[in-house]
């Protein structure tokens, strides 16, 4: 099950943050949680793929994944040996996949929960972070699984590992099943994904409802809601924090998101076309 706390305090906010356990083995303020920030609590989570694809989306996942590779190992004859990689890469540069962004700061994950894209629109609705425990997924895992992280001593698989373990989708998906999934560390193909602290999980093809898993499957799950009346606040708190589109996006389209943001004045609205329900990917 996941718990449900609303927060309409600036300072339940900086609860979210620094709710933190620590590892006794070390003494230290090691986390092991993974955050995800949405625009809008009336959006599911949901994959890229499945957004694009809909109930086709298993039909047509080979052929996407299939496509990209044909084209992008021009630049990257890498993609031709995993489709872990092909998945990660494609993610990266907007292709649809299966995979489901995470990030290890509670910072990044209230970025993207208040980096409407709409910004006449920031206090029209609630959003959400999603705050779930690697330990509470691993335990879910199949054996061999289980096995290969602690081998490595490590929570986190990387694409390496991945590789080893399933070398197709279609045998990850009989691993897995419904009751697990694997939540994989990108490499760190650009800076973008290193500023964002980002991870994925790998979304089998039988979990057709990922909040369903993790009420059924994870019992340290937590889905903050925080207050349309208080987005703004906590937006203009970020940038004290220099957590923002100029660090979250390196280069200059980032910069000018920030700008743009930075020097948007409230209550000028003449109406507004953008109609984005998602917002930016990690």
């Amino acid at each position: 099950m996941f718990t449900s706390v609303y927060i309409d305090k600036i300072e339940d906010v900086m609860r979210l943050i620094a709710d933190q356990p620590r590892n006794a083995k070390i003494n230290r303020l090691r986390s092991g949680y993974y955050y995800r920030g949405q625009l809008n609590t009336a959006h599911k989570m949901r994959t890229s793929l499945y957004r694009n694809c809909g109930e086709r989306r298993h039909e047509l996942e080979s052929s996407i994944l299939r496509y990209f590779t044909k084209y992008a190992s021009i630049e990257d004859p890498s993609l031709r040996e995993s489709v872990w990689r092909q998945m990660i890469v494609g993610q990266h540069y907007g292709l649809p996949t299966r995979l489901l962004d995470w990030t290890r700061s509670p910072l990044v994950a209230l970025h993207f929960a208040t980096a409407e894209p709409s910004l006449s629109n920031m206090d029209a609705h609630d959003c959400v972070v999603w705050r779930m425990s690697i330990t509470d997924m691993n335990e879910n895992l199949p054996e061999k699984y289980k096995r290969a992280l602690s081998e490595r001593s490590t929570s986190t698989f990387s694409v390496d590992m991945l590789d080893a373990l399933a070398g197709s989708l279609s045998e990850y998906d009989r691993d897995m099943g419904t009751s697990a999934m694997v939540c994989i560390e990108p490499p760190s193909i650009s800076q973008r994904i290193i500023n964002q602290y980002s991870f994925f999980s790998v979304i089998p093809a039988q979990i057709n409802d990922i909040e369903t898993f993790l009420s059924e499957h994870t019992s340290q799950t937590v889905r903050y809601v925080i207050s349309a009346s208080l987005r703004w606040d906590v937006r203009d708190l970020l940038d004290q924090f220099n957590v923002n589109e100029r660090i979250v996006y390196p280069g200059l389209d980032g910069l000018t998101k920030w700008i743009t943001r930075h020097y948007y004045v409230r209550g000028h609205e003449i109406g507004d076309d953008t109609n984005n329900e998602y917002g930016s990917e990690i």
